[in-house]
This record gives structure tokens, C-alpha cells and sequence, in this order.
């Protein structure tokens, strides 16, 4: 998987519309209340100040953002939301592995495994396709004229990420699992602003579908994503780049 095409993949995936934005906030605000439950304060709750993060880099408002930590002590009181994730196959057994957060296990299998199977896709079993994936923090920066390479890397050596990838347009800054959290502050601390910054998972390598099978894989995609329950969806399709810039 390209690294542009990466970044356009996610791009497209959170900016499509106005419509989309605000479904993205809604999932976006559940994971943070989810997060705060129990320690609302992100200076001692590094998960949450993560999921800040990747909701700020998704330009999601800071009364948004302070309303679902304050959800927190409210509305999830009596919730027990589960993180929960699923993996399967899609059309032609493109890899696919959907993560949610459900106060409901059984709702949320029958909805995924519905939607999978309608558009030519299956649920599997544990493991059947995460071992194509792998797990990495990742921090996207917009290359500006103020920002050359040099200095980027340099800041992220310091940072302790991994690894540097520049692209035509941003920077993507790669970090393990662990190291995430410290490297995404330390770049905070430089002044930087992110596109994206999240633990994510990335295909070791990835197919190209027929365009038959890719319109399905893409109808596929956008009913899992207008599921409630469903926060990200990670695959190893290839996706034509004059799509994701629609």
C-alpha cells in the first residue's frame, strides 16, 4: 500500500461531506466519552489525549469535543460500550477488519455480517486476516513551504518515531504501537498540526479488484460505515485515486 494512496484512502474516508463529517463526529465524540469514562483528564489519560488528537486532526470543534467528555459521567453512566473488533472477507476475499464500540455484541455482529454478506463478503474468525496487517502509529503532517523534510525528520528522531515517509503533499511519520502516544506529543510541543494521528492498521501489501467487484467492495464499505457502531475500517483493496479525491 502506497503511501499516498494511503493518505488519499483516509482523506476521502473523512472528508467526503458534510454529512459524512458529522457521522464521523458522532463516532468520533463516542469514542472520546468512551475514553474519559472513568478519568476525564487528558494530561493523565493517554488514551484519551490520543483520541483528542485524532479527533482534532479529523477538525472536529473543541465544544464538540469537551461535550463528549463530559458525556462521560452522563449518558455513558449506564452504558457499558465494548470495544470490539471483527474480521472478514470482502468481495473476491479482500482482507477487512472493522473495529466498533457497542453497548449491544449481538446488534452489532448481525449488522456486519449482514452488510458483509449482501455485498458479496463474510465474517471469519479471530485472526483469519490480521496477520496480513500491520499495527503502527501514524501521524500525517501537511508539507508546507515553513516545513522541509530535514526538519521533520529531525523532530521525529527526536520524538523516537520509526520511520519518515514524504509524500507529495504530507509527511507520514510512523511510530510502534507503544512509542505513539510520547511521539504525538512531542510534535504537539514543536507547534506542529496534524491531518491525521492515530494508531492504525496498515496492509502488508494490497489487491487490485475488477471494477465490477470494486463497485461492490465500495458499496460495501459505505454501508459499514453508516453503521453507528462501526469507528474504522481498514482493508487491503486497492483504491483508484480519482475516487478517493471525489
Amino acid at each position: 500500500m502506497s503511501g499516498h494512496s494511503k493518505w488519499h484512502n483516509i482523506a476521502a474516508k473523512k472528508g467526503k461531506a458534510d454529512a459524512a463529517r458529522g457521522k464521523i463526529f458522532t463516532k468520533l465524540g463516542r469514542e472520546i466519552a468512551v475514553a474519559a469514562k472513568g478519568n476525564p483528564n487528558p494530561s493523565t489519560n493517554s488514551k484519551l489525549a490520543d483520541v483528542i488528537a485524532k479527533a482534532k486532526a479529523a477538525n472536529m470543534p473543541n465544544d464538540n469535543i469537551e461535550r463528549s467528555i463530559k458525556r462521560a459521567a452522563g449518558e455513558l453512566g449506564d452504558k457499558d460500550y465494548k470495544e470490539l473488533t471483527y474480521e472478514g472477507y470482502g468481495v473476491a476475499g479482500a482482507a477487512v477488519i472493522i473495529t466498533t464500540l457497542t453497548d449491544n455484541n449481538n446488534r452489532t455482529a448481525g449488522d456486519v455480517r449482514a452488510i458483509m454478506s449482501k455485498h458479496g463478503g463474510s465474517l471469519g474468525n479471530t485472526g483469519c486476516v490480521s496477520y496480513m496487517f500491520d499495527t503502527k502509529g501514524l501521524i500525517v503532517i501537511e508539507r508546507t513551504p515553513e516545513l522541509d523534510e530535514d526538519t521533520l525528520t529531525e523532530y521525529a528522531i527526536d520524538a523516537g518515531a520509526e520511520d519518515v515517509v514524504t509524500q507529495e503533499d504530507v509527511f507520514e511519520v510512523y511510530t510502534e504501537v507503544p512509542a505513539f502516544s510520547e511521539a504525538r506529543k512531542c510534535l504537539e510541543e514543536k507547534g506542529l498540526t496534524f491531518l491525521q494521528a492515530e494508531i492504525t492498521m496498515i496492509p502488508q501489501s494490497k489487491i487490485v479488484l475488477p471494477d465490477d467487484k470494486l463497485e461492490t467492495f465500495r458499496k460495501m464499505l459505505d454501508k459499514l460505515e453508516e453503521n453507528d457502531d462501526v469507528q474504522d475500517i481498514y482493508h487491503n483493496v486497492e483504491l483508484p485515486e480519482e475516487e478517493e479525491e471525489e
